[in-house]
C-alpha cells in the first residue's frame, strides 16, 4: 500500500515540477515595452493586495473551524488538522495560477503579434501550470492525509479525517469563489455599464477608471477563485470514492486506491495532452479539444488496464463505470461549447435578439441557457444509471472520478480565457494597434467557451460526488431509508432545492451592489476630472479597485457561512432524516440552476463579442449596447453564482456527513 502511495505522490511531484518548468519557460520571454509592463504590474499588484485581504479572512475562519471540529469530534480530533492541510493546499492551489496568470498576460499579448498560434502558447502554458498544479496538489494533498491518519484494515465511514480534508478544501473554495466572484464582476459590470453604455468608449479604454479593477478581477475571480473551485472537485471526487472503496471490496484496499491511480494516470495524460495544442491559423476552439480529447483517449485506454490489474477481472464492472464518467464530461463539454459559442446557432441568435433591444437579449439567454440543461441532465443520468448496474455506489463515485481525471488539460484550456482576457485588455490599454488587439480578442471569446466547459465539468461532476457523499452520509447517521411519506424528508426537500436560490440571490444581490458603487464611481471621475475624457488626465485607477475589493471581503463572508449552518441547522432541528431530504433537493436545483446560469452567461458574453465582430451593426451600434446589458446580467451569472453552487452542493453534503453522529433521529 505505501509502495503505491509513494508512486501517486512521484506523478504528483512530476506534475508540480513540470509546471514549475512551464512557469519558467514563460517568465523567459521578454518584454521591453514598458507602457504594457507598467500595466500588467499594476493589475498584478491589485490582484496580491485582493488575495491578501481576502486570506486574512479565510484564515481566521479555518482556525476557528478547525477547533470546532476538533471539539466536536474529539474521538477523531485529528479531522482538524486535515482541515488545515485541504485549505492550506486550495489556497495554494489559487495562489499559484494567479501568480502565474499576472506574470503571462503581458507576454501573451506581446506574442499575439507574432502569430495567433504564439499567443495560444503563453496563455495555454499559463492555464497549464494551473491545471497541473491543482491535480499536482490534489493527489499529494489526499496520499499525505492518507499515509498520516487513514488505516484501511480498521476504517469505516464514521472516519472523518478524510472527509476534514475535502470540508477544509471545500471552505477555502466557497470563500475564494463567491470573493473574487463578486469582485471581478462588480467591477467588470460597472466598468460597462458606464464605459461602453453611457460613454461609448472601447472595452478596456484606459479613460475607463475600472478597467484596471476589472482586469484584476479576471485574475482573483476566474483564476484563483477558479482554481480553488476546481482542486475542491477533483480531491472531493477522489475521497468519495476512496471513502466507499472501503466497503466496495472488504478483503482488499484496490478500490480505495484506484481512485487515486486514476487521478494520477490523468496528470500524465494531461501532460502528454499539452502537446497536441497547436494552431497554424485561427481555430483555436480547435486545437483546444484537440489537447482534451488526446487526454481523455489515454485515460479511457489506461483506465481499463489498470483496473483490470488492480480489482481483477470480475470487477471490470467498475472501468465502465470509470468510462461512463469520462463520456459524460466530455460529452458535457461539447454540448457547453454548442450552446455558449459564437460559432453555433444558439449564441447567434442572442445575438439577432438584440437588434430589437436589451429586453430581447435578456429572454433569449435565459431560454438558451434553461434549453442547455436538457442534454446535460440526460447524460449524467444514464451515467448514473450505468456506474449503478455496474458498480453500485462506489460506481457513481469513480464515475466521478472518471469525469474530472481530465481536470489538468480541461482546467488550462479554462484558465486560458482569463490571460487572453487580460492580454486583450493589456492590448487596448497599451495602444497596440487594432490587429493585435483583434487577435487577442479572438482568443478571448474562445476563452469564454472553454471556461464555461469548465464550470460544466465541475457542475456535472459535482452532481455524482454528492450522490456518493449521499451514501456516506446514509451510513454514518444509520439511516436505512429515507421515507419520502415522511414530512420531515418532505419539509427537507423543499429547504434543500431552495438553498440554491437563497444563495444565488445572496452573491447576485452582491455583485448588484458592487456594480452600483462602481457605477457611481466611475461617472464621478468622468465628471470630475477635466480632461480624463480627451485623454489629457489619468483616471484614479486605485480607487476602483479599492471599491471592488471592500464589496467583495465584505459580502463574502454570509452566503459562505450558509453554506455550514444550513444543514447544521437542518440536522439538529429536524433530524437525520430531514437532513437527507435537504442534501437531495440541494443537488437537484442546485445542478440544474448551475448549469443555466454558466450556460447563459457564457452564450450572453460571447453574443456581444460575435456583434463587436462587425455583425448587426457592430461596435457602437444600438445592437451592441443591448448585448453589453444582456452580458452584464450574464456576468455574474456564469462568474460568480453559477459556478460557486457546484461548491454549495458538496460543502452541505460534507458538513452532514462530519456532523452526522450528532444529529438525533
Amino acid at each position: 500500500m505505501e509502495q503505491q502511495i509513494l508512486y501517486y505522490m512521484g506523478v504528483s511531484i512530476l506534475a508540480l515540477a513540470y509546471a514549475a518548468f512551464l512557469a519558467v519557460k514563460v517568465g523567459k520571454i521578454k518584454v521591453d515595452d514598458k507602457k504594457t509592463l507598467e500595466i500588467s504590474d499594476a493589475i498584478r499588484e491589485g490582484a496580491m493586495a485582493f488575495l491578501n485581504r481576502e486570506y486574512q479572512y479565510i484564515f481566521a475562519y479555518m482556525v476557528v473551524m478547525s477547533l470546532i471540529l476538533a471539539a466536536a469530534l474529539k474521538p477523531e480530533a485529528v479531522v482538524g488538522v486535515s482541515f488545515l492541510i485541504g485549505g492550506t493546499l486550495s489556497i495554494l492551489a489559487g495562489n499559484i495560477g494567479m501568480r502565474m496568470s499576472t506574470k503571462a498576460n503581458v507576454r501573451a499579448v506581446h506574442a499575439v503579434k507574432e502569430s495567433m498560434n504564439a499567443g495560444l502558447q503563453v496563455a495555454f502554458s499559463s492555464g497549464l501550470v494551473m491545471g497541473l498544479a491543482v491535480v499536482g496538489l490534489g493527489v499529494l494533498g489526499v496520499s499525505v492525509v492518507y499515509l498520516m491518519f487513514f488505516d484501511v484494515n480498521n476504517a469505516t465511514l464514521t472516519n472523518n479525517v478524510i472527509f476534514g480534508f475535502g470540508f477544509g478544501a471545500s471552505s477555502v473554495a466557497l470563500f475564494a469563489r463567491v470573493g473574487g466572484g463578486i469582485y471581478t464582476k462588480g467591477a467588470d459590470v460597472g466598468a460597462d455599464l458606464v464605459g461602453k453604455v453611457e460613454a461609448g468608449i472601447p472595452e478596456d479604454d484606459p479613460r475607463n477608471p475600472a478597467v484596471i479593477a476589472d482586469l484584476v478581477g479576471d485574475n482573483v475571480g476566474d483564476i484563483a477563485g477558479m482554481g480553488a473551485d476546481l482542486y475542491e472537485s477533483y480531491v472531493e471526487s477522489i475521497i468519495a470514492a476512496m471513502a466507499l472503496g472501503v466497503i466496495f471490496i472488504s478483503t482488499s484496499n484496490a478500490a480505495v486506491m484506484l481512485p487515486l491511480a486514476v487521478a494520477a494516470v490523468g496528470i500524465l495524460a494531461a501532460i502528454v495532452g499539452g502537446f497536441f495544442v497547436k494552431t497554424s491559423g485561427a481555430n483555436v476552439e480547435k486545437a483546444l479539444n484537440n489537447g482534451i480529447i488526446a487526454t481523455a483517449g489515454i485515460i479511457a485506454v489506461a483506465s481499463y488496464f489498470i483496473t483490470l490489474f488492480m480489482l481483477g477481472p470480475e470487477y471490470m464492472g467498475v472501468y465502465w463505470s470509470i468510462l461512463s464518467g469520462i463520456l459524460a464530461g466530455v460529452i458535457v463539454g461539447y454540448v457547453t461549447e454548442y450552446y455558449t459559442s459564437a460559432d453555433h446557432k444558439p449564441t447567434r441568435e442572442i445575438a439577432a435578439a438584440a437588434q430589437e433591444g436589451a429586453g430581447t437579449v435578456i429572454i433569449s439567454g435565459l431560454s438558451v441557457g434553461m434549453m442547455s440543461t436538457v442534454i446535460p441532465v440526460l447524460v449524467v443520468c444514464c451515467s448514473i444509471i450505468i456506474s449503478f448496474k455496474m458498480a453500485g455506489i462506489y460506481g457513481i463515485a469513480i464515475a466521478a472520478v472518471g469525469m474530472l481525471s481530465t481536470l489538468g488539460i480541461t482546467l488550462a484550456a479554462d484558465c486560458y480565457g482569463p490571460v487572453a482576457d487580460n492580454a486583450a485588455g493589456i492590448a487596448e490599454m497599451g495602444g497596440m494597434g487594432k490587429e493585435v488587439r483583434e487577435r487577442a480578442e479572438k482568443l478571448d471569446s474562445v476563452g469564454n467557451t472553454t471556461a464555461a466547459m469548465g464550470k460544466g465539468f465541475a457542475i456535472a461532476s459535482a452532481a455524482l460526488t454528492a450522490l456518493a457523499l449521499f451514501a456516506a452520509y446514509q451510513a454514518t447517521s444509520g439511516l436505512q431509508i429515507i421515507n419520502l411519506m415522511d414530512s420531515y424528508v418532505v419539509v427537507g426537500l423543499f429547504l434543500g432545492g431552495l438553498m440554491p436560490f437563497m444563495f444565488c440571490a445572496m452573491t447576485m444581490k452582491a455583485v448588484g451592489r458592487a456594480a452600483e458603487m462602481m457605477v457611481d464611481e466611475v461617472r464621478r471621475q468622468f465628471r470630475e476630472i477635466v480632461g480624463l475624457m480627451e485623454g489629457t488626465a489619468k483616471a484614479d485607477y486605485r480607487r476602483c479597485v479599492d471599491i471592488s475589493t471592500k464589496a467583495a471581503i465584505h459580502a463574502m463572508v454570509v452566503p459562505s457561512i450558509l453554506a455550514v449552518i444550513a444543514p447544521l441547522a437542518v440536522g439538529f432541528i429536524l433530524g437525520k432524516a430531514a437532513l437527507g431530504g435537504l442534501l437531495a433537493g440541494n443537488v437537484v436545483t442546485g445542478f440544474v440552476i448551475a448549469v443555466m446560469m454558466a450556460n447563459s452567461g457564457g452564450a450572453w458574453d460571447n453574443a456581444k463579442k460575435y456583434i463587436e465582430e462587425g455583425n448587426f451593426g457592430g461596435k457602437g451600434s444600438a445592437a451592441h449596447k443591448a448585448a453589453v446589458v444582456g452580458d452584464t446580467v450574464g456576468d455574474p451569472f456564469k462568474d460568480t453564482s453559477g459556478p460557486s453552487l457546484n461548491i454549495l452542493i458538496k460543502i452541505v453534503s460534507i458538513v452532514a456527513v462530519l456532523f452526522a453522529p450528532l444529529f438525533p433521529l
